[in-house]
């Protein structure tokens, strides 16, 4: 009965440790997309004010070409001037004439204006993307370090899935059925039982005839408050019988 006991044992402690692991590697993936959240919208800040000198050089340049159509169209008015018969008509188109004058003459001061907002707003770029590179490389290593913690946490628990399989064939098969189904429910499934009787499991007392039989038998029985595996705690701590 001891031996069965200290099979178990012995697998529990590898069940444990595969918990532990794999406790402390669930919040790795949060952490990291948490990291990769502050990367995404420190780039998305960059790349916003990035679109806004694309828009101002977009607007620049559209204006640009208007006031070189808008000189052509200009040019061909005024070689038409000297064509018109009448008073009427040459005022008329030299009115056109002037209009359009003055309009190129706005949308030069607009492309002026322009490319004076570009040359702040460039620099405005230039700073929020010196600060997304020095908050990214921050964040990468970061990552980078949660990654490896993950990656080495899983090749822990694939290396104790092994060890977990070599310990369980040890282990008495209908005990490791009833160990497996208590398990699932609470870790430890397999608690001592402390004098006078206290299940180190869950923590309520047992009958005292039930530790003593343990005691006497070096078995095992179920705690009637956990549904624990429970044995005397003595009988693992003492040495085997020669």
């Amino acid at each position: 009965m001891r031996e069965k006991l200290l099979a178990l044992a012995a697998l529990q402690k590898v069940d444990v440790e595969v918990a532990a692991l794999k406790k402390n590697a669930e919040a790795y993936p949060k952490e990291i997309g948490e990291f990769e959240k502050q990367l995404a919208a420190a780039k998305a800040a960059v790349d916003a004010e990035r679109t806004k000198l694309e828009e101002l050089e977009r607007q620049r340049v559209t204006l640009e070409h208007t006031v070189v159509e808008e000189k052509d169209k200009v040019k061909k008015w005024e070689a038409r001037l000297t064509e018109q018969r009448s008073t009427r008509e040459y005022s008329a188109l030299a009115r056109e004439i002037d209009i359009a004058k003055k309009g190129q003459q706005t949308m030069s001061e607009e492309i002026t204006e322009l490319g004076r907002q570009a040359t702040i707003q460039r620099e405005v770029v230039r700073t929020k993307d010196g600060e997304f590179q020095d908050k990214s490389k921050g964040l990468l290593e970061k990552i980078g370090a949660l990654k490896e913690k993950l990656a080495a946490a899983e090749a822990s628990v694939r290396a104790l899935d092994g060890s977990r399989e070599a310990a369980a064939k040890s282990v008495d098969g209908s005990l490791l059925k009833r160990y497996d189904v208590v398990r699932k429910k609470r870790m430890p499934a397999l608690a001592a039982l402390v004098p006078p009787g206290v299940c180190k499991g869950c923590g309520m007392n047992v009958r005292a005839q039930l530790y003593n039989t343990l005691v006497a038998s070096k078995g095992f029985d179920t705690c009637p408050s956990c549904s624990r595996i429970v044995y005397a705690q003595e009988v693992l701590e003492e040495p085997a019988t020669k």
